[in-house]
């Protein structure tokens, strides 16, 4: 069975996904995969749809998260933690992804609160319209931005009102990598650093980071990813065999939102085998 192939980073519309759980399933078993993880950004409301449709299109779907964590306070260096094979439904669990949603909830409502204060006509409603039913980013402020003709671009909306130390900015508030992997242990998942190179740590720092994760309970780290270049992909594998942690390969597909990225695939470079499902089956038993 190693020689089938799969994807275990992909993200549907339950967050920053252009495809719905089933679709992207259905472009799963297109595309010849054997098995994929749904990743979404902080919630689990679109894996029972994928489950589904799993059974229906015969594709493994793995029971995945991918958490947002505050690495460092004096940077403020956000990482991304995955979790694979949770128990989605497991009540400690979705006590702490309701918390980061209520966090999200009153940083939104503050934002609006100030861009109104400066004379911007926005309100909640219209962000969550532009939203769609996604988990709302700065993106989508920006979106209306634009829309309602205050910047000219999305990026404009960055630089005169969203971006730290702007009139619209107020800081997100994360959890620390420990509640993460907790809350994935807890659940009866494994917890593995998505793309460590995305961070601007060097590959010293990327170790030491590791090193840290693990005392927390991290088992493994993201070693094949779209924008990888070879050398990174085994930088990141040395490292993993050095410090005894399990691997795993995800293009990170978002669907239209990231056109250049196809499911498993990646940008071309990814051949994700099987074999690290059956590893981290085995590490679970």
């Amino acid at each position: 069975m190693s020689d089938y192939l799969i994807d275990m980073h992909c993200h549907t519309t339950a967050s920053d996904g252009s495809l719905t759980p089933t679709e992207i399933v259905k472009l799963a078993k297109e595309s010849g995969l054997k098995a994929i993880a749904i990743t979404d950004h902080d919630t689990t409301d679109g894996i029972d749809e994928a489950l589904e449709a799993g059974e229906k299109y015969n594709i493994e779907v793995i029971k995945g998260i991918e958490f947002a964590a505050l690495y460092d306070t004096d940077t403020e260096l956000e990482i991304h933690i995955l979790g694979y094979f949770i128990d989605h439904k497991n009540k400690e669990f979705k006590e702490v992804l309701k918390s980061i949603t209520e966090a999200r909830e009153n940083r939104n409502i503050l934002m609006i609160e100030k861009l109104r204060k400066i004379g911007i006509d926005i309100t909640i409603e219209d962000v969550n319209e532009n939203a769609g039913g996604e988990i709302i980013t700065r993106a989508h402020f920006a979106n209306v931005l634009q829309k309602k003709g205050y910047v000219k671009s999305k990026n404009e909306a960055f630089s005169y009102f969203l971006s730290p130390g702007k009139a619209g900015y107020v800081r997100r508030e994360f959890v620390t990598p420990k509640v993460c992997i907790d809350a994935i242990k807890n659940a009866g998942g494994v917890a593995f650093l998505a793309h460590p190179t995305l961070y601007k740590m060097s590959y010293e720092q990327i170790e030491n980071a590791l090193k840290y994760l693990k005392e927390l309970g991290l088992v493994g780290v993201e070693s094949e990813y779209s924008t990888y270049s070879p050398e990174q992909e085994r930088n990141i594998k040395k490292i993993a065999k050095k410090l005894d942690l399990l691997i795993s390969g995800g293009s990170d597909f978002h669907g239209n939102y990231k056109p250049d990225i196809k499911i498993g695939t990646g940008m071309g470079n990814l051949k994700i085998p099987y074999d690290y499902i059956e590893k981290i089956k085995f590490s679970i038993l």
